[in-house]
């Protein structure tokens, strides 16, 4: 895959789960992402119903069952200097404005030290399997971004398959920004 060629690379929702083809290409996406690309995993799952046999990024992390249910919950910007809230469109509190059944979904979890974690929020309502992440508890894992090479890694549990069929403008901005990373 050449870098060149593509300005980003965006796996779909469970793309590794239901992929088997996909972890095979793993050191091509992560080439790609050393010679400047820009890969978006989205969601993937870890249980019985979908289990990963092998480490997705060029880091490690696990992927967890936290989710945030609450489609209001706060969105605290940990790193409200990152690019990712900053180019090409400003992303604030505004931008999470009108989603619709939830937030985010299988969390990033125990992530290597080369993620950054930009976001956090807490769902009061959600109580995870294994009480990894008790309702009520602040939750960093929805969205991980990490520099490799030249370019960037990124996986999100925040749910852009909800968002962007539903018309959320705040979602598009978002995954403008994600699109464009580092460039």
């Amino acid at each position: 895959v050449s870098q060149s060629r593509y300005v980003a690379i965006i796996t779909g929702v469970r793309a590794y789960n239901t992929n088997e083809k996909l972890l095979s290409f793993k050191q091509k996406l992560i080439d790609y992402v050393a010679a400047g690309g820009n890969l978006i995993v989205q969601y993937n799952t870890n249980s019985w119903a979908g289990p990963l046999s092998s480490d997705i990024g060029p880091y490690k992390f696990k992927i967890t069952r936290n989710r945030i249910t609450d489609e209001e919950a706060k969105v605290n910007f940990l790193l409200p200097n990152h690019p990712v809230f900053n180019t090409p469109n400003k992303i604030t509190e505004k931008d999470f404005e009108g989603w619709i059944q939830e937030r985010s979904i299988y969390h990033a979890g125990d992530w290597d030290s080369n993620y950054v974690a930009p976001i956090s929020m807490t769902d009061p309502y959600e109580m995870t399997v294994g009480g990894v992440s008790p309702k009520g508890k602040p939750d960093n894992g929805a969205l991980i971004i990490a520099k490799y090479g030249k370019g960037n890694f990124v996986y999100t549990g925040l749910v852009f398959f909800r968002e962007l069929p539903a018309g959320v403008p705040g979602a598009y901005r978002f995954m403008v920004n994600l699109i464009e990373l580092g460039k």
